[in-house]
């Protein structure tokens, strides 16, 4: 039986997968994944949602409210060391993406979306070059961040989005983290999609999300293209030997602010003076 917090993707056709907050019962994120065939576009209508529109792979041309962004993403694959095209646009907007006349291959886009604010907000092309890139953990905990709206970029309401490497025997979001509680400055509350992709593409990883009385202690087996719910707890991913992991993260909550709390004990991890640490050193 699969886990109620794993959403599998359609085999064929234009959308891959669609996550409401409906669907996830939660309030803030909401996430599709899009592939277009050569020639092919889709348009969707902002709402009283702000949108992070992010080329996956692919170029296409994007279309709002009759203003055009194009020949937006160069990357044949999410693995590439290349930072993804990007649009955001805010709340009350029409916003047609195609495929580029003449392209030979599929595109693929990805559709983030959280509440958004009122008034005049700005649509803006997202500097793919400008988008910070960093190297956490280290050993077999190493990954690599790209910060495509981080929380400190002032043009967003409420949307969070990330995407990270997780490179073959490697883990991801580990130690284990949290970020469910609105208590700042020690934590914040959002809510958070992961969007995997595996390479080879035939791969699997396996993810838990699981909270501190287990009343939530989910382990999904994540394969190409599937999305993982995060409505609350610790939420690690671990790539198994030769499959490369990639996932696209989409965050938001009340307020915009990612401060993220690590399961206790497995902070000694991180935190030689953490009180695990001793028992975990007693105990060697």
């Amino acid at each position: 039986m699969l886990s109620p917090l794993l959403v599998k993707p359609a085999p064929a056709g234009r959308e891959i997968v669609n996550v409401s907050p409906e669907r996830a019962g939660w309030t803030h994120v909401g996430f599709r994944a899009l592939r277009l065939k050569p020639m092919e576009s889709a348009t969707v209508d902002t709402g009283t949602r702000e949108l992070c529109l992010v080329v996956l792979t692919g170029t296409v041309d994007v279309t709002v409210d009759g203003i055009s962004y194009m020949n937006l993403g160069s990357r044949k694959s999410v693995f590439e060391e290349v930072s993804p095209a990007a649009v955001y646009v805010p709340v009350g907007k029409t916003v047609t993406v195609g495929n580029v006349p003449g392209a030979s291959t599929v595109a693929e886009v990805a559709l983030c979306t959280a509440p958004g604010k009122g008034g005049s907000g700005t649509v803006s092309v997202i500097d793919s070059t400008a988008m910070r890139r960093s190297v956490r953990g280290k050993g077999s905990n190493t990954r690599y961040v790209c910060d495509i709206l981080p929380h400190d970029d002032p043009r967003a309401a409420h949307l969070l989005v990330v995407e990270v490497i997780t490179p073959a025997g490697n883990s991801s979001s580990y130690p284990p983290h949290k970020h469910d509680q609105e208590t700042p400055p020690s934590e914040t509350l959002l809510e958070e999609i992961y969007y995997h992709r595996l390479n080879p593409p035939q791969g699997f990883a396996f993810q838990r999300v699981y909270t501190d009385d287990r009343s939530l202690d989910e382990t999904c087996a994540v394969e190409d293209h599937d999305v993982v719910m995060v409505p609350r707890g610790y939420h690690p991913v671990v790539a198994p030997h030769g499959y490369d992991l990639y996932y696209l993260n989409v965050m938001a909550g009340p307020n915009r602010f990612w401060v993220f709390k690590n399961d206790p004990v497995h902070e000694w991890m991180v935190d030689p003076q953490s009180s695990a640490f001793a028992c975990s050193y007693r105990s060697a």
